[in-house]
């Protein structure tokens, strides 16, 4: 077993007002990335267009069909202050939750070890009902709700190190017991939840803000020392990443200072947690990064982490 990839280059056609940090060149800088040598035994899928009904796992029907009846046959709409649909964006968010669906159906039958999706628009900030924060839907959040209704997964574990807080992952599984969502982010920031003290109805929220200005050591800490016993106790049995690679020193929408090797070694230990828990289950999807140059190199270490190199 290896590891997959899942994109598609309808990622690319989400197309947002000029200067938006949120570009198509963040596909392209990934996608470049993972063209080196040594990616090159990574197994490459396409991202199917994933349905209502597959969306509907996390989001209301009504408000998934809402936002695709709104998309503009050209031209912009504003979803909200800095979130813009243009006319490839459904297809784009679509396929980012069937790729999620595929990388947990490939994963959870064992013909790949692991699996990263490069799509576009992020997804962590969607919340149930409201597309925010360059996110329609959750992709994180389907991923784990399908291994859970196909798989009879009873237990996910969602580990957000995108330096903004998951504001949608929370509140999608705020009253879940059978969900742990786990982020470290940087805090006051964008958008402005992930306090220590939002536990959810069932302990099973864990937030761990860092100040701006922290880096490596806090990011490390916060994992060995918060996150990782945790999700120990929990015994999930897949771990989905949200990967959001704007904690590091470069990127302009943010003040953390990572470094690729700390999202290599965060990478790692949650391989040896899902060793322990999970048959070695881990299924990552794309979410921030501003910095191209920063996103590219955060990305090769964390495919590269997932291939076990």
């Amino acid at each position: 077993m290896t590891t997959l990839l899942i994109t598609h280059p309808a990622g690319l056609d989400h197309v947002m007002p000029p200067g938006h940090p949120e570009s198509a060149e963040r596909l392209k800088a990934v996608d470049q990335a993972l063209e080196a040598e040594r990616f090159a035994s990574l197994i490459r899928i396409e991202a199917p267009l994933g349905t209502l009904d597959q969306v509907a796992l996390c989001h209301p029907a009504d408000h998934a069909q809402a936002l695709i009846d709104s998309s503009p046959a050209s031209g912009f709409v504003q979803v909200d202050g800095d979130t813009f649909m243009s006319p490839g964006t459904i297809e784009a968010a679509l396929r980012a939750v069937g790729g999620a669906v595929l990388a947990v159906d490939e994963v959870m039958a064992g013909k790949a070890r692991n699996a990263f999706v490069a799509m576009r628009p992020p997804g962590h900030h969607a919340e149930r009902d409201r597309a925010m924060g360059f996110c329609f839907f959750n992709h994180a959040a389907v991923a784990a709700r399908h291994a859970q209704k196909a798989h009879g997964a009873e237990r996910v574990a969602i580990v957000d190190w995108d330096v903004h807080h998951g504001n949608g992952t929370q509140d999608i599984f705020w009253d879940d017991a059978s969900v742990l969502y786990a982020s470290s982010h940087e805090m006051p920031l964008y958008p402005g939840t992930g306090a220590a003290s939002e536990r959810g109805t069932h302990g099973t929220i864990v937030n761990v803000p860092l100040r701006p200005g922290e880096g490596s050591d806090e990011f490390r800490e916060a994992f060995e020392v918060a996150i990782l016993p945790r999700l120990d106790a929990f015994r999930p049995d897949l771990v989905v990443i949200s990967a959001g690679f704007d904690a590091h020193w470069r990127d302009p929408l943010a003040s953390l200072n990572l470094r690729e090797a700390d999202f290599a070694w965060a990478t790692q230990k949650l391989m040896e947690l899902a060793d322990r828990h999970a048959g070695g289950r881990i299924v990552s999807v794309l979410e921030g990064g501003y910095d191209l140059d920063a996103l590219a190199t955060s990305t090769a270490a964390h495919v590269a982490a997932l291939m076990g190199s």
